[in-house]
């Protein structure tokens, strides 16, 4: 049955998912009885269990988890050393080989893994079923280019006769992986893919509330028949992080969160004798551009389902709208009535788009931001919490007009709120957008070419999108849309998820040999 479901992805609306809804009726019962609420345990991590709750509801106990000390993530990286030193020398058709057997768990139990997501996080049905497509969609990908590039070897030029020059990448050795809270699945599986099939060992740390999705993966890895010790987890909080990140064990590390972190990662390699690579993606803002010649019922969907999907926490979200005089008042209409339409509420029900935001702290800054708004120009729809019953985490997505530049059009949010300008052209609109210290995506909505292009050649952003009704800056997907950033964002600066992924986990090797 589950092989003939509709495939779900961020980008495919209108499709009918009922079949997709019904399965997901069926497992709900099971996993709530024979997942949720165990204790749980792991080599590495021995302080005593801690219990987590799911935001969805307090009273709902995800499980008891451990909690890494000191010496349990030596131990892991200890573990990983050794693993590495039979990792590092696996050949490309034992890496491909484990990575086929991988997909093939991972694609099993995606339903099981999808309902991790949405219980951790809050996620909407489709929302946490479609990252567990992607994180199968991730792997495969990732399969396929270390394939085609046949491991990235390559012949290079014969200077003289009877010699021969290659180059060849290899695993740096131990990479630390740690991986934020709005996507356990494919962001993690991403990260840990690109680490394992380039022939280095891994010590992955989940975000602290995701211990449950972070030991189903390792579990799907031990299935895959992993070597021993070549993959290792540790759980914790941020302390647990830096103590991983900064071990001298560790060679490179893989990251994503918020900038803050990943540039005190950068900061501490900087300082070592010798520089270890930092493949950190940190954030975006994420402008919208809404010319004068947009279809506004088109623009008002894809700002909303980019600024309010997942509650917002999409370091791609939309959170700020450039919008031109002429149409912005009829453009914040559409906007408002298509986001009074958006259902919050519980996600574990099939008709839920937003549910909970993460943690208190996202609802502190939520009040703050909205406050800031009503002084600084109008809230035209939401800046209040669900009420009817629901936490204070339930909050409704959040439409605001500002007449100049602030904290809020520039400062990553992370919430269900997005910020309106209005602007006399899409120049002016773009230098304004374009003047932040992010660069991830970015989106626009025009029928006349010349703007289209326009956006196109000056945009400082990694992912451009253009009239997309599901997403005005969302959408990223292995092997369809690359997921990268300029400036401050993106994995190294140089490109994230995408084709140029797999390489920057190995460094370079020239081999000149004379034949005769």
């Amino acid at each position: 049955m589950i092989s003939s479901l509709p495939r779900v992805t961020y980008s495919n609306i209108g499709v009918d998912f009922s079949p997709v809804h019904a399965h997901l009726d069926a497992l709900i019962p099971g996993f709530e009885r024979d997942v949720l609420g165990r204790d749980w345990s792991t080599t590495f991590a021995t302080a005593p269990l801690e219990a987590l709750a799911s935001p969805i509801d307090a009273t709902i106990p995800l499980g008891r988890f451990p909690t890494s000390t000191a010496a349990d993530v030596k131990a892991a990286i200890g573990s990983a050393r050794a693993g590495a030193r039979i990792w590092n020398a696996a050949s490309l058709e034992e890496r491909l080989a484990f990575a086929e057997r991988w997909k093939g768990v991972l694609a099993a139990e995606k339903y099981q893994l999808g309902l991790a997501a949405l219980y951790e996080i809050g996620k909407s049905r489709i929302e946490a079923i479609g990252e567990a497509e992607e994180a199968v969609d991730m792997l495969d990908y990732y399969r396929s280019e270390l394939r085609a590039n046949n491991d990235y070897a390559r012949n290079t030029n014969q200077l003289v006769a009877n010699e021969t020059a290659r180059s060849v990448l290899k695993p740096y050795g131990v990479f630390a992986v740690i991986a934020p809270f709005n996507f356990p699945l494919a962001l993690s599986v991403g990260m840990i893919s690109g680490a394992l099939l380039t022939g280095n060992a891994v010590v992955f740390k989940p975000s602290p509330g995701c211990a449950l999705s972070g030991l189903m993966i390792a579990d799907s890895l031990r299935k895959a028949g992993l070597p021993d010790g070549v993959f290792n987890i540790v759980l914790g909080d941020g302390e647990v992080g830096r103590a991983l990140a900064t071990d001298e064990g560790i060679d490179g590390v893989a990251f994503t969160g918020s900038h803050k972190t990943g540039m005190s990662i950068f900061r501490h390699m900087a300082m070592l004798p010798h520089m270890k690579p930092v493949i950190a993606e940190m954030g975006g803002k994420n402008p919208a551009y809404v010319t004068r010649n947009a279809d506004l019922e088109r623009a008002a969907q894809g700002v909303a389902r980019s600024a309010f999907g997942l509650q917002g926490q999409k370091c791609s979200a939309c959170s700020v709208a450039y919008v031109n005089n002429a149409v912005k008042d009829e453009f914040i209409e559409k906007l408002v009535a298509f986001s009074s339409g958006l259902v919050v509420g519980d996600p574990r029900k099939s008709g839920t788009f937003m549910g909970p935001v993460y943690g208190e702290a996202t609802v502190a800054r939520f009040r703050s931001a909205v406050a800031e708004a009503n002084k600084e120009g109008k809230v035209h729809f939401g800046g209040e919490a669900l009420g009817q019953g629901f936490a204070d985490n339930y909050v409704l997505p959040t439409v605001v007009e500002l007449e100049g530049p602030s904290r809020l059009t520039r400062d990553e949010l992370f919430m269900p709120f997005v910020v309106v300008r209005g602007v006399d052209s899409l120049e002016a609109a773009i230098a304004e957008g374009n003047d932040i210290a992010y660069g991830l995506s970015a989106g626009v909505f025009t029928r006349d070419g010349a703007e289209l292009q326009y956006f196109l050649d000056h945009a400082q952003a990694g992912v451009l999108y253009a009239n997309r009704a599901s997403g005005a800056t969302t959408g990223a997907w292995p092997g369809a849309q690359p997921f990268c950033g300029w400036k401050g964002t993106g994995v190294s600066g140089k490109g994230g998820l995408g084709a140029w992924f797999l390489p920057q986990f190995m460094r370079e090797q020239s081999h000149t040999l004379m034949t005769k």
